[in-house]
């Protein structure tokens, strides 16, 4: 939804890309069948630029504190709860990067930097405070069956009490959801350790971009009629990815979320592209398009211009999402 930097397209390379658009669609899942299925296992580390720079190394050292827990995994809380915000306060007075409230922060938050004071606000010791309480969770569900990370995640919700009673995750729909949507959001932090599954979607995605080439850029657009059929970045993105049922965020940033994050060796069509002038903060990210191959995006890029072909290789890439339907519906509703 932000300005980006223009990015000219030579009339050649334009021609090109219009050509081969076209096989894309027809042909993305003739290249992706040729792909290793899944994200692999193993130990995660956070993806590049996924964690705002102030607290990636907090949450890379705490996300490491016990087994139960991984620094992808302690990101996608923080992000679910914060949207990594140090000032964040609900409704229900929870407060802080880690949305503690002060009953729990009384009895589980910790000195993490050392300097003799415990302070709710700030990330240096709510970050490793909420590694902790998770890890505290787990020690008291340990001996429950199952999977420790899932019944740690369904002790934050519900209470381990009620993780031991049932032998496991309860089967209460807000726990359940609760721990699909933190394990989804954390293969949106984590480094991919083998290829990305590709997105069944992709080619309605790039099917509906194509047909706005050549519509007007409108800053806050999303192609309705009151916006005269104009689209921004995000707007774009967001209403293609709606042509196939589903439903992203309204802005850049939050759209980078929606999926996993496959290296620029192995973007697919239908990957959105983002960009930004600060490459270590997904956060700050400013601009969006829709991966078409051969280097190539369709994006709706500033004011004056239409939607159209353009490079992703340029100096403000920041990197790619593969949306998901299950990591779009994980994403908050306000971060």
């Amino acid at each position: 939804m932000t300005v980006r930097k223009a990015w000219v397209v030579g009339g050649a390379a334009l021609g090109a890309g219009l050509g081969f658009v076209m096989l894309l669609v027809v042909g993305v899942y003739v290249v992706a069948g040729n792909l290793t299925n899944g994200v692999g296992g193993g130990a995660k580390t956070l993806a590049e630029g996924a964690v705002p720079a102030a607290y990636r190394d907090l949450v890379q050292k705490a996300g490491n504190m016990c087994p139960a827990i991984n620094p992808a995994l302690l990101a996608a809380q923080l992000y679910q709860e914060s949207g990594f915000n140090p000032k964040a306060q609900s409704p229900a007075a929870a407060q802080g990067i880690a949305q503690f409230i002060p009953g729990t922060w009384s009895t589980h938050g910790v000195d993490g930097d050392g300097d003799g004071d415990k302070d709710v606000w700030d990330p240096n010791d709510a970050i490793p405070s909420a590694a902790a309480y998770d890890c505290s969770l787990a020690s008291y569900v340990k001996d429950v069956p199952g999977n420790l990370t899932e019944n740690m995640l369904a002790s934050y919700n519900a209470g381990a009490y009620a993780v031991i009673k049932y032998g496991g995750v309860p089967p209460y729909q807000e726990t359940r959801n609760y721990v699909k949507t933190i394990t989804t959001l954390e293969e949106s932090f984590a480094a991919p350790v083998s290829r990305v599954d590709p997105s069944e979607q992709a080619a309605g995605a790039i099917y509906y971009s194509q047909k706005k080439l050549g519509t007007p850029y409108l800053w806050g657009g999303d192609g309705t009629s009151a916006d005269g059929g104009r689209f921004d970045c995000s707007g774009l993105t967001k209403a293609a990815y709606e042509s196939v049922g589903i439903t992203l965020p309204r802005v850049a940033n939050d759209q980078y979320n929606a999926g996993p994050h496959p290296s620029r060796a192995e973007l697919l069509p239908g990957d959105l592209v983002f960009f930004s002038d600060d490459l270590g903060n997904s956060r700050a990210i400013r601009h969006v398009g829709i991966y078409v191959g051969g280097g190539y995006m369709i994006d709706a890029p500033r004011t004056g211009a239409v939607i159209r072909f353009d490079p992703i290789d340029t100096p403000d890439y920041f990197g790619a999402t593969r949306v998901t339907e299950d990591g779009a519906k994980a994403l908050p509703t306000t971060v």
